[in-house]
Formats: C-alpha cells, sequence, structure tokens
C-alpha cells in the first residue's frame, strides 16, 4: 500500500481510570493507521502524567500496567515530553518538543483525555486533532450538565438528579450525628424524586467505572460513597425496568452519518466495567433485532445528540429501551473505545466501513474542521 503522507501522531495512556483501556485501544487504531499507509509516532501519558515518546510508549506503559505499576518514568532525556504540570508550567517551550506529526490522533478515554483539557492544549498549539472540539468533548463528559442540554434539545431523558460530593462529605467530623443528618436529608430527598432501582454515577467518569446498581436507602448510600471518590459531581438516575441496551455509531463533522444499530447483552446485570472488559459472556449483536423504524428513530436522536453538542468526527451514542417501549438517550461518547470488543468500530465494519477506512475518514475529518477553524478571525 502507497505511504499516505499525512504523519499521525496517536496519544495513548492518560491520568484516567481508562488507562488500560486506552492502550487497549491505541494498539487498535495504530495498527489499523499502519495498514492504511500513514506514518505513526506513538505519545504516551503515564499514570502520573508524565509524556512520553522514546522507542514505544505503547509497550512501556503496557508493560507497567502487567506489572501492576502505573507510574512510568523516563529513562533518559528522549522519552520524557512532557513533565508534570507546575505552578509555572512552560507549555510553549515544552510543546517545542513535540516529535514532527500533521495531527494528533487522541486515543484517550475519561478525565484529561476526552474531557476537553486535551483538545484545549492542541489548538493553544493550533495542532489538527480526531474528534471532537473542547466545548462538545467537556459537555459530553459531564454527565450532569450533557443530560441538561439533550433535555433542552428533546431528546428523553431517565430522571435524574445530581449531589456535590461537598454536600455528601461535609459536617464537623468532631458532630458524627450532624453529619448524618444532612446526609439523610439527601437520601430524603432522593428517594421522594425517583423510584428504585437507582443507578449512580461519577459525573464524568466513563468505561461504567465507579456505576452502582441500588434497590435501597443502604445500598444508595454506599453507591454515593463509591462514586464520590471518582469525582466532585454524583449522578443519580431512575432505572429503566427490562432495558435493553442499544448503540448507534456516528461519523461526520457538520453532517454526521450513523452505523446500523447494535444491541449490547451483558453478561452481568448491566453493562459495568468488568462485564465490558473482563467477562466474556458479554455479547454484542450487531445488528440489534429491532424493528426498522424503531432502529431509524434511534439513528435520528443519535444525530439530534452530536448535533446539540456541536460533535466533530466520531461518537457513540448509547439508548435504553424500557419493557414498555420508551427509549432513552443514555449519553454519547466523544471518543468511544476501539479495542477488540468495542462497538464503535464494530458497529462501522458491519456497515461496510473497515477499520482502515474509518480511521482514514477521521484524519479526512480532522484536518477539514483544524481547516474551517482557521478561517476565525482572531484579532479586528
Amino acid at each position: 500500500m502507497a505511504c499516505n503522507p499525512v504523519r499521525v501522531g496517536v496519544l495513548f495512556g492518560g491520568k484516567s481510570g481508562e488507562h488500560e483501556i486506552s492502550l487497549l485501544s491505541a494498539k487498535t487504531v495504530i495498527g489499523a493507521l499502519d495498514a492504511a499507509g500513514y506514518e505513526t509516532v506513538r505519545l504516551g501519558i503515564t499514570r502520573a502524567g508524565e509524556w512520553l515518546t522514546g522507542p514505544d510508549p505503547l509497550a512501556q506503559l503496557t508493560s507497567s500496567e502487567k506489572r501492576k505499576n502505573g507510574d512510568v518514568k523516563a529513562r533518559d532525556a528522549d522519552s520524557a515530553l512532557l513533565a508534570p504540570p507546575a505552578p509555572q508550567f512552560p507549555l510553549l517551550e515544552q510543546s517545542e518538543r513535540l516529535p514532527a506529526v500533521d495531527l494528533i490522533f487522541p486515543v484517550l478515554h475519561g478525565p484529561y483525555g476526552e474531557d476537553g483539557t486535551v483538545q484545549g492544549l492542541l489548538e493553544m498549539l493550533e495542532m489538527p486533532y480526531v474528534g471532537c472540539g473542547v466545548l462538545a468533548s467537556a459537555v459530553a463528559m459531564d454527565k450532569g450538565t450533557s443530560k441538561a442540554l439533550f433535555t433542552a434539545a428533546g431528546i428523553p431523558q431517565v430522571a435524574y438528579r445530581t449531589l456535590l460530593r461537598r454536600n455528601w462529605m461535609e459536617g464537623p467530623e468532631s458532630n458524627p450525628d450532624l453529619r448524618q443528618e444532612r446526609r439523610e436529608k439527601i437520601l430524603d430527598g432522593l428517594e421522594s424524586d425517583l423510584q428504585y432501582p437507582l443507578f449512580v454515577k461519577p459525573a464524568n467518569l466513563g468505561s461504567s467505572v465507579g456505576i452502582s446498581k441500588v434497590r435501597d436507602r443502604a445500598e444508595l448510600a454506599c453507591a454515593i460513597e463509591l462514586a464520590c471518590r471518582y469525582d466532585r459531581k454524583v449522578l443519580v438516575e431512575a432505572g429503566v425496568n427490562d432495558a435493553r441496551e442499544l448503540e448507534v455509531s456516528v461519523l461526520g463533522n457538520d453532517e454526521p452519518r450513523t452505523s446500523i444499530v447494535g444491541e449490547v447483552v451483558p453478561a452481568n446485570e448491566f453493562y459495568d466495567y468488568e462485564a465490558k472488559y473482563l467477562d466474556e459472556g458479554s455479547r454484542l449483536l450487531i445488528p440489534a433485532d429491532i424493528p426498522s423504524a424503531l432502529a431509524d428513530e434511534i439513528r435520528q436522536l443519535a444525530v439530534r445528540a452530536f448535533q446539540a453538542l456541536d460533535g466533530a468526527g466520531l461518537a457513540r451514542a448509547d439508548f435504553l429501551l424500557g419493557g414498555d417501549g420508551q427509549l432513552f438517550l443514555n449519553e454519547l461518547n466523544t471518543m468511544p473505545g476501539f479495542t477488540a470488543s468495542s462497538m464503535y468500530p464494530k458497529l462501522w465494519e458491519a456497515s461496510g466501513v473497515p477499520l482502515s477506512e474509518l480511521v482514514g475518514s477521521l484524519v479526512d475529518m480532522a484536518l477539514e474542521r483544524h481547516a474551517d477553524r482557521r478561517q476565525n478571525r482572531i484579532h479586528r
């Protein structure tokens, strides 16, 4: 295959709890880019936030994960790209040490990568990048904010409430009774607004990390405690009876298109982290066994959600279909997984778009979006 002149920097790893999933996704993306004729440059971020180049950052970080040690230390000056952030972080000086690439493919999941932070850095550097911009990335990562925006756009959502870790944790340690009294009031409010079963989630995380399904007050309190470990904001959602989990892939910039609809049949009670990545009993049904009218509705809602956030490049829209036929948008993922078991590339492959063509389209869309952005006037 002829070599493509575009040199792609693939960025992976990161500080979030989805570090390991990012490494798996990056391996797939790099293989697809290589097959499509692109030259790739591997750029890794350790769990501690250190940026790595060197001979093979992916092998370094993968080996580190296998040793159950996420703090990979650079062994030489060429290996370290960016030092951990400091109060006087010399952004421009450090950016000059970036390898020469034409654009970045940020295969980062979760906070510090999928939430607009890295996207903002790349825009400051005027570097083209694959995927959604700062706004769409940040809003989609915050489940509470995105739900409010989707509701305003007329997209059906389950009933939900949010609470802050500060409110759950506040109260003098010297007076545990007062703290417990405040927590009981929070639980009273949630139970009055929502009916069990409930789902409790960190507002800003993915891959189902920190999510719990609860059926009573005691489980609800424990689930809030767990979610508070991962984020300052917690989302509590009403469950959907006899729910089916349906997903569709979105591809494009201003005129996005969608794949066929697939269904996830989780090995566990819901599609938690173990069901996604550890338990081989989960099944992906492609296409989903649903009426064509329902599939069309799901695809239309996915495009509306994508455009409501001003999405770009790619996203995966996840829906819940209740036993009574009610349909709800669960969330929009702006950098969905690219692992061997990930739904996003599987749906496109089943729709006639092989992986090498898919990543090539994403590169082209990134360059197109960057060219459009550069038309903006910054100064008068």
